[in-house]
């Protein structure tokens, strides 16, 4: 699972979260032309390095032609319906949007549906919204955390004059969220990017175990006087438990059947699907030996493969019971050898890596061109793995 821990030390805002996620490797390019498929017009998106106290981040900053209108919610939820993207960037993004609705409706006394956003509602706070969705999605982000937010202090101008920091939204959008002390005056976390976060994180505190693989800044339009204007963003594959999940365990008892015809049968349940296959010499009545056929399955391909061992073998029974299954949390890896490509397994236990298995195949063609031993080749692979 892709993790990422957002440390708002210095706050977080809508542009910043964005910047951070091309920091970390969302693509700009990709990034403008996934919003151009909103029906927004008179608006750039630039970006650009900027330092903010001796940091290097990303700025992202949307500039407009269009006055700050006061869309409501159903236009703005239409626009994002409307727009040709993936279902879940346009449900999230309305979700966000929903839960600024309801911060603005309880702060105004009104009901949602007749909340006109100001300037939330603006080209660019629609633009920050969608684009950090997708960016989430983008970068195959299935998990937020968050640290406790700095909000600052002091008071901020907005549409209704002045108000204390946090926005009263920003105070709403924060119920059942820490925060954390900040020496920082001014306001720190806008609406926006506290919708952002607090519809997406799942937890708030320190950074998840993880393994770290890359690391954004993404920084905001102000200067601070004792900390950089920056949110900071740590994507990483998440520690997990080894999985489980629910087999069914297929067995007959066969003695009357050739090492050809089991051979052949096992070969079968294999390529159509078998999560393995196996048998084992047992002793059986009349003083016969025989074999234990076993088979591995999911449960959706239990009954196909039952067939194929009435099909191929002698027996006229099969014994059939479920079993649960603890594996490690795996993925597949390839290395450039020098004897070619070779794709390596790699079997990890809490975050960390238990197991490395080349992938024996891959291992035996490229043994069989270069005409080097299979052990050779598999060595050659663990090593250029290890030493990576």
């Amino acid at each position: 699972m892709k993790v990422a821990y957002f440390d708002c030390f210095s706050g977080a805002a809508g542009d910043m979260i964005l910047g951070a996620l091309i920091d970390a490797g969302l693509n700009p390019s990709e990034l403008t032309a996934a919003l151009a498929k909103l029906d927004l017009k008179g608006y750039d998106v630039n970006v650009a390095r900027v330092k903010k106290m001796g940091l290097t981040a990303v700025r992202v900053e949307v500039t407009t032609t269009e006055d700050h209108h006061h869309r409501g919610l159903s236009r703005i939820l239409a626009i994002i319906s409307q727009a040709e993207l993936p279902e879940t960037v346009k449900k999230q993004a309305s979700a966000v949007f929903t839960r600024l609705a309801e911060a603005e409706a309880m702060v105004h006394g009104c009901d949602i549906e007749t909340v006109h956003f100001h300037e939330v509602g603006a080209v660019d706070a629609i633009v920050d919204i969608v684009g950090a969705c997708w960016g989430f999605h983008r970068l195959g982000i299935q998990r937020v955390v968050c640290s406790p937010f700095a909000v600052g202090s002091g008071t901020v101008r907005c549409a209704h004059g002045e108000m204390p920091v946090p926005a009263p939204a920003t105070a709403l959008l924060l119920r059942g969220v820490p925060v954390a002390e900040s020496d920082e005056s001014g306001e720190l976390l806008t609406p926006t990017g506290a919708a952002i976060l607090t519809e997406w994180a799942d937890s708030f505190g320190s950074m998840p175990a993880m393994t770290v693989r890359a690391v954004g800044m993404g920084a905001g339009s102000r200067e601070g006087k004792h900390r950089p204007n920056v949110v900071r963003v740590t994507l990483g594959d998440a520690a997990t438990d080894p999985e489980s999940d629910q087999i069914v365990v297929l067995e007959a008892n066969i003695d009357d059947s050739t090492a050809e015809m089991l051979g052949h049968a096992v070969d079968r349940l294999l390529n159509t699907g078998a999560l393995d296959a196996w048998c084992v010499p047992i002793h059986m009545k009349k003083s016969r030996p025989g074999v234990l056929l076993s088979v591995l399955a999911k449960p959706e391909q239990a009954d196909a493969l039952a067939r194929i061992v009435f099909e191929e073998t002698t027996t006229f029974g099969i014994r059939r019971h479920d079993a649960s299954r603890t594996t490690l949390v795996r993925r597949v890896e390839a290395v450039e050898t020098k004897f070619g490509p070779v794709n390596v397994k790699i079997g990890m236990l809490d975050g960390r890596v238990v197991t490395v298995s080349p992938e024996f195949e891959d291992c035996r063609a490229a043994g069989i061109r270069h005409k080097v031993a299979l052990r050779i080749v598999m060595d050659e692979a663990r090593r250029v793995w290890q030493t990576r």
